[in-house]
């Protein structure tokens, strides 16, 4: 589905400029273009000293976790070894910590503060343990993605769930999803299994709508939907 375009207020994101003249013509994996841009998004929100994010606060954002992983690599696995790869570039720099009696992986831009503030967070001088990982604002969009309305209306994402919300996303019209999570919200079942099932229903009957109605030609056609995970479970 093609892109609807940007919304009329616009936020932007600020990218270092030595990315595009020093960086971006060598670089030919995606997924590590990937996982610097997300860092780049990330920082670009914080505020306060220093200034870093976690591997688990990545993970815990629903772009991210839609952007990695396919059916053989989980999505922190990738993006695990995505960073680790701005890292050998020389763009991140890395640590092993504990933040919030958990371990995690830190990453920082490769700058003059960013070194210094590594420093510090080796020397102990830095306790990163009751720092709270800032939650990065979703992308802005008229419609959200299957992953925010996952996170608003049901909860935190785990990386099996993740698995099955891309599934979803290939298997359905955006709509439907959409509609399907409102119908939970109203009937008060937030349980994304409930939404599986919805979604299964109108696949296999029919919306009961013009637009949805069951034999219908098309891109609206339900039975084009029957395929996948989800539609090995419909029962005709």
């Amino acid at each position: 589905m093609a892109f609807a375009g940007f919304p009329n207020r616009i936020q932007f994101t600020a990218v270092p400029r030595a990315f595009f003249s020093a960086l971006l013509a060598d670089m030919n994996d995606l997924l590590e273009i990937k996982a610097l841009l997300f860092v780049f998004w990330v920082l670009s929100q914080k505020k306060g000293y220093p200034r870093l994010v976690g591997l688990r606060e990545l993970l815990g954002h629903g772009p991210v976790m839609k952007a990695f992983g396919d059916k053989t690599t989980s999505a922190e696995e990738e993006l695990r070894e995505s960073l680790a790869k701005g890292v050998s570039r020389g763009v991140l720099l890395h640590a092993a910590v504990e933040r919030d009696s958990q371990q995690d992986d830190i990453y920082l831009l490769n700058t003059e503060s960013g070194r210094q503030a590594l420093e510090r967070i080796q020397k102990g001088e830095i306790d990163l343990g009751g720092k709270v990982a800032e939650e990065a604002p979703g992308f802005l969009s008229e419609k959200p993605n299957i992953f925010i309305l996952y996170e608003r209306n049901i909860g935190l994402l785990t990386p099996m769930i993740a698995e099955e919300l891309k599934e979803a996303e290939r298997t359905y019209p955006p709509q439907w999803i959409e509609d399907a999570f409102q119908e939970a919200v109203a009937q008060n079942v937030r349980k994304w299994r409930y939404i599986v099932r919805i979604l299964e229903r109108w696949a296999a009957e029919g919306r009961g709508d013009e637009g949805h109605r069951r034999g219908a030609q098309g891109d609206d056609d339900p039975h084009r939907y029957i395929k996948g995970r989800f539609g090995r479970l419909i029962k005709h």
